[in-house]
């Protein structure tokens, strides 16, 4: 099982990025879990700078924006 953190404030860009992780995860399958962080303090312990962040197994694999499913797929299949 992979777990993933989306780091962002709840914006629209955050919710979207923790369903597509969600949805491309299931359509291939793979387990995961996704947790929403939005406290300021625990996304700049991650180095994150620019929302919506994406944490897999407490690695940052991705910043700035919503990711691009085959982004996704690349992580999920690792």
């Amino acid at each position: 099982m992979k777990n993933f953190k989306v780091l962002g404030s709840g914006c629209a860009n955050c919710v979207n990025t923790a369903k597509l992780i969600e949805t491309v995860a299931s359509e291939q399958g793979i387990e995961v879990t996704v947790e929403k962080v939005t406290d300021p303090e625990a996304i700049m312990n991650y180095g994150v700078m620019s929302t919506p962040g994406v944490v897999m197994d407490e690695e940052v694999v991705h910043s700035g924006g919503v990711p691009k499913t085959d982004e996704i797929l690349v992580w999920l299949n690792r």
